[in-house]
């Protein structure tokens, strides 16, 4: 007999530093039945990070032998690292009747999206480009050269957003987490955050990029 108790598939993702893991580990917390999907990748990992808990940290070869075999849903590079996730855990878990969240980088998003098309996308933005530079800053992650490189892919990023199905700009964090969780409970209020029915809302970003 065939299951018709499929999991939904949720991605987010946002430039660096605009909060999407923030809000993605609150998310967790406060709705605890959802799986994340751990990206393999090849970074170093921060002082805060664990392996198998926020990524599987692999060096190249490893990676680049999981990609040949096609173990990978999808994979990118992004601010010289290479990052990808593993097709079978997101199956299982889908056929398992259990929601899951892909939080990865815009091209990855894409590509998912083009293979479940009842994938329910999101992205995140800062108010401005300004604020997103100031949180780059602030967090002390990366230095001058890193934070204007990531500040010039973050530009990149946010021309794909309308390609979303919705956008969620993290202005403030208890905010942005409602937001958040009102598209994952499919309220009315999550209808507000459809990306064409927000277009003036965020053409201040839009704009602030050209």
């Amino acid at each position: 007999m065939e299951n018709n108790n499929i999991g939904r598939l949720f991605i987010v993702t946002a430039p660096s530093g605009a909060g999407k893991t923030s809000l993605v580990k609150a998310l967790l917390k406060l709705c605890p039945q959802i799986q994340i999907s751990i990206s393999h990748t090849t970074r170093y990992p921060r002082e805060d990070e664990k392996d198998g808990v926020d990524y599987f940290f692999v060096n190249n070869e490893i990676f680049e032998n999981l990609k040949n075999n096609g173990e990978f849903l999808e994979n990118a590079e992004c601010h010289g690292a290479k990052y990808g996730t593993a097709k079978t855990p997101v199956d299982s878990t889908l056929k398992s009747g259990k929601d899951i969240i892909l939080e990865i980088d815009y091209q990855g998003a894409l590509i998912v999206k083009n293979i479940f098309k009842e994938a329910i996308s999101i992205f995140i933005i800062p108010p401005s480009m300004e604020i997103l530079k100031q949180r780059l800053v602030a967090r002390g992650q990366n230095s001058t050269v890193e934070i204007n490189g990531r500040l010039t892919a973050a530009k990149e990023e946010i021309r794909h957003l309308e390609k979303f199905d919705y956008v969620i700009i993290n202005e403030n964090f208890d905010k942005a987490l409602d937001n958040l969780k009102s598209i994952y409970d499919d309220s009315d209020e999550s209808k507000k955050l459809v990306t064409a029915n927000q277009k003036e809302i965020f053409q201040n970003v839009i704009n602030s990029i050209k």
